[in-house]
C-alpha cells in the first residue's frame, strides 16, 4: 500500500494484533492510500525478504515498527552500500503499543488508519548550536568527597577542587589536581563555557600536615570551565539546574548517584550539537518601546533564565535554552516560536491524524499528547502491563508537553477532536504556568460558544495505572465539527483561523466574548476627550494594531491585530488609553476602525495645514498671557504657524538679537561682466562717473 508516496509496510507481531489488511487498507484508501496492504507476522524475522525487496526499489518506506527500527536501518544501510545505490528513505511509526496492544484493539481500524496517515507528514528539522568542551572540569563540594570524585576523573578530565569547607581534611598523599577553597558566589553559562566568581579564594598550601592550609583569601575571584560536579548538597547554582548542560548536582550522600554523574561528566570533552529550541523574530515582540515595557510573558515563564531583556527586545540564549517552550506558547505575537519540530508542521501532522481517523469512520476523538519520555514510556508500560490506550485515544508526540500554545489547542478542536488530554511528566509541575494559562483561555472561549468546558485536560500522574484509569474513564463527549483549512502562516493566524470556524459552527455563536485580563486578544479603548492626537501610541504599538494617515489628524484601530500588550497605554502621555480583552468575531475587527479624529489646523501665516486644530488652539490658551515669551500682543500667533513660517517671523523680528544687517545682493557673472565693459569704456550706466 502506498500513500503520499510512501509504501507503508505493517506487521502484527507474531499475530500478537488483530489487524485485517484489506479493513485497513479500505480505511487509508479514504485518506488517498493506493493498492492493496499485505500484513506480515514476522518482518523484522522470517519475512525479512518483504523488507529488504521493498528497500531495494528506492521508495520512501514507512514501517510500522520501532523496536526493531536500528535493525531495518543497518539492513537498509547494507543492502545499499552493495548495490552501490542510495540509501531509501526510512520512517517509522507505533502502531503495537499505541493501538495493537489493546483491549480494544479490535476497534481501532480507524485509529490505525489514523496513525498512518499522520506518519506520513514529514516534521521540520530544527536548526542546532554547538557546544565545545575541552574537558576543564571544576569539582565543587565540602569534604572529602570532593577529592575522591576528583580522582575519578583526573585521568578523562583536567580536573580542578574547590572547597566551601576544609576543617580537619587532611591532605592526600598524592597531590594529583590542584586543591583551592572558596564560595561560588555567581555562576553563569553552560557546557563549555562556564564562569564563577569565588570568595574567599586561597590556594592549598603544600606544607600543610594534619589538615589543609591555605594562603590568604581574597574575593572576587574568576574562572571558566567546560564543566561543573557540584557535591555541595547546597543551594543549586543555576535555576532549573537538572536543565543546564554541563553541570552536575548528584546529592553527595548517594554513592550510586556521585558515581553516575562522574560517570556523564568524564564522556563531556569534545563537540555537541544541541536544537535551538526556539526561533525568535525580534521585530514582532512586544516586550518594550522607547523604555516602556509591555509584554513580559516570556521573561516570567522561563525557568533556565535563557531569556533575558534587551532593550526593545528580548535576547534568547540557545545554549542555556532547555526547550521548555513556554516561551512560545505564552507568546501572543508568534515572535518565540517552537523549533522542534516547525509549529506548521506539527498541526498538519495532527491534520493528518484527525482528518484520517474521521475518514475511516472514527468518531468521538480524543487527542492524547504526550513527550517522548514520559510519556512514551507511560503507553509502553499501559500497553504491556495494562488495558493500552482506548480505541478513540490518539496520541501525538511533542518534544515538550510545554510547548503547547493555544494555536495546537484550538486546531485540534478545530479538526474535529472532541477532547485533548496532555499528559504531563509529573516532574515537570513547576512549569505550567505557560500551558494552564492557555488551557484556561482555550476552555474560556469554548464555553462562551456554547461547546461546555472540560474538553482539555491535563493529566501528571507518575503511575502508568492511574494515567489509564483516567483515561478509560475520560467522559464521553461529542466531536466537534472538523474544518479543513490548512495551517498557514504563523501563530495568530493560526490561531484566528481556528477560532473562526470553531465560531461559525457554534451552538451559540456569539460576536464578542469578553476574557480575562492578559488574554492575547482584545480591543484599546480611547478618551477622545482627553487624547491630543499625539501619535505616541501609534509609534508604540509593534504589531501595527494602532495606525494614523498620512494627510489628516486621524487614530486607527485594527483589533485582529492587537496582542494587549499595553505598551500604547503606558506611552500614552495622557493616560487616556484602556484595554480590553476581548475576542471578536465581527467583520469590522478584521480592518480599521477610527479611534480618534480632527481637523487639520491651517498656518495664520502661509496657509499650509499641520497639528491638530483642537491642540494647537489648546495651546495658544494655554500660554497667551501667561509665559514670559507670550506677554507681548502678537507674539502669540507664532504658535500658530507652521514650523518653517515661526522661523522666518523669528527672523523678520527687529528685536531679534540673532537679526544681522540686510544680507547683500548675490553677485553674478553678469555684475562681473558689466563692470568690465563699464571699465573698458571709462564710464557707468548713467553716464555720471567712472569706475575705480
Amino acid at each position: 500500500m502506498e500513500l503520499r508516496g510512501k509504501r507503508v509496510l505493517v506487521c502484527d507481531c507474531e499475530k500478537t494484533m488483530p489487524l485485517d489488511g484489506d479493513k485497513l487498507a479500505k480505511a487509508c484508501r479514504a485518506a488517498g492510500a493506493e493498492g492493496s496492504l499485505e500484513i506480515s507476522s514476522q518482518l523484522c524475522r522470517a519475512q525479512l525478504g518483504r523488507f529488504q525487496r521493498a528497500a531495494r526499489d528506492g521508495a520512501p518506506l514507512l514501517v510500522a515498527c520501532t523496536q526493531e527500527a536500528p535493525l531495518f536501518g543497518e539492513l537498509a544501510a547494507e543492502q545499499a552500500a552493495e548495490a552501490e545505490a542510495p540509501e531509501p528513505e526510512l520512517g517509522f511509526f507505533n502502531i503495537r503499543e499505541t493501538a495493537g496492544w489493546s483491549e480494544a484493539a479490535r476497534a481501532a481500524t480507524p485509529k490505525l488508519a489514523a496513525l498512518i496517515a499522520a506518519a506520513t507528514v514529514e516534521l521540520d528539522p530544527a536548526p542546532t548550536v554547538t557546544m565545545t568542551s575541552e574537558g576543564t572540569c571544576l569539582v565543587y563540594g565540602r569534604d572529602e568527597r570532593a577529592l575522591e570524585a576528583a580522582e575519578r576523573l583526573k585521568d578523562r578530565l583536567e580536573v580542578t577542587v574547590l572547597l566551601s569547607e576544609a576543617e580537619d581534611l587532611v591532605p592526600p598523599r598524592r597531590m594529583e589536581v590542584p586543591v583551592f577553597k572558596g564560595r561560588i558566589v555567581s555562576a553563569r553559562g553552560h557546557l563549555g563555557a562556564f564562569a564563577v566568581t569565588v570568595d574567599g579564594y586561597a590556594a592549598a598550601q603544600p606544607s600543610a600536615r594534619a589538615a589543609f592550609a591555605f594562603e590568604a583569601p581574597r574575593n572576587n575571584a574568576y574562572s571558566e570551565c567546560d564543566l561543573i560536579l557540584d557535591l555541595t548538597g547546597g543551594t543549586p547554582l543555576f535555576p532549573a539546574h537538572e536543565r543546564r548542560d554541563g553541570y552536575f548536582r548528584p546529592d553527595p550522600d548517594s554513592p550510586a548517584a556521585v558515581q553516575q554523574a562522574i560517570f556523564e561528566a568524564a564522556d563531556y570533552v569534545g563537540e555537541f550539537e544541541k536544537p535551538r529550541y526556539v526561533r525568535y523574530d525580534p521585530t514582532i515582540c512586544a516586550h518594550s518601546r522607547s523604555r516602556k515595557t509591555g509584554c513580559t510573558r516570556c521573561l516570567d515563564l522561563c525557568p533556565t533564565s535563557a531569556i533575558t531583556p534587551a532593550g526593545d527586545t528580548v535576547e534568547f540564549d540557545p545554549f542555556v535554552c532547555a526547550g521548555c517552550g513556554q516561551c512560545a506558547a505564552a507568546c501572543p505575537t508568534g515572535a518565540a516560536s517552537y523549533a522542534l519540530p516547525g509549529p506548521n508542521s506539527l498541526i498538519e501532522k495532527l491534520k493528518a491524524l484527525l482528518e484520517g481517523y474521521r475518514a475511516a469512520g472514527g468518531r468521538k476523538p480524543v487527542v492524547l499528547v504526550h513527550d517522548g519520555r514520559h510519556g512514551e514510556e507511560t503507553i509502553h508500560l499501559m500497553a504491556r502491563l495494562g488495558r493500552g490506550l482506548p480505541a478513540e485515544v490518539l496520541p501525538i508526540a511533542v518534544n515538550q508537553t510545554t510547548q503547547l500554545g493555544v494555536d495546537f489547542l484550538a486546531s485540534a478542536l478545530a479538526y474535529g477532536a472532541a477532547q485533548i488530554v496532555v499528559l504531563i511528566d509529573p516532574r515537570k509541575r513547576d512549569e505550567l504556568g505557560g500551558i494552564a494559562g492557555q488551557i484556561g483561555l482555550v476552555e474560556t472561549l469554548l464555553d462562551g460558544l456554547g461547546y461546555g468546558g472540560g474538553r482539555v485536560l491535563l493529566i501528571d500522574d507518575a503511575d502508568p495505572s492511574a494515567v489509564e484509569d483516567k483515561l478509560w474513564r475520560l467522559r464521553e463527549l461529542e466531536g466537534l465539527p472538523a474544518g479543513s483549512f490548512l495551517p498557514l502562516g504563523g501563530k495568530r493566524t493560526r490561531t484566528l483561523l481556528a477560532l473562526r470556524h470553531l465560531h461559525d459552527e457554534a451552538p451559540e455563536p456569539r460576536k464578542i466574548l469578553p476574557l480575562a485580563k492578559g488574554a492575547p486578544f482584545g480591543a484599546v479603548a480611547v478618551d477622545t476627550a482627553g487624547c491630543t492626537l499625539c501619535l505616541a501610541c501609534v509609534g508604540a504599538c509593534p504589531t501595527g494594531a494602532l495606525m494614523d494617515a498620512e494627510d489628516r489628524p486621524w487614530l486607527g484601530f485594527t483589533e485582529e491585530a492587537c496582542v494587549q500588550c499595553g505598551l500604547c497605554r503606558n506611552t500614552c502621555p495622557e493616560q487616556v488609553i484602556t484595554l480590553e480583552p476581548r475576542l471578536n468575531f465581527g467583520d469590522e475587527a478584521r480592518g480599521a476602525v477610527t479611534l480618534n479624529q480632527a481637523e487639520p489646523f491651517n498656518c495664520v501665516r502661509c496657509g499650509k495645514p499641520f497639528g491638530v486644530e483642537r491642540s494647537i488652539e489648546r495651546v495658544a490658551e494655554q500660554l497667551a498671557g501667561r509665559h514670559s515669551m507670550f506677554l507681548e500682543s502678537g507674539r502669540i500667533e507664532r504658535i500658530l504657524m507652521c514650523e518653517d513660517c515661526r522661523v522666518i517671523t523669528e527672523m523678520e523680528d527687529q528685536d531679534n538679537p540673532l537679526r544681522g544687517a540686510e544680507r547683500p545682493r548675490t553677485r553674478t557673472t553678469e555684475d562681473y561682466l558689466r563692470e568690465r565693459e563699464l571699465a573698458e569704456r571709462g564710464g557707468n550706466p548713467e553716464g555720471g562717473g567712472s569706475v575705480h
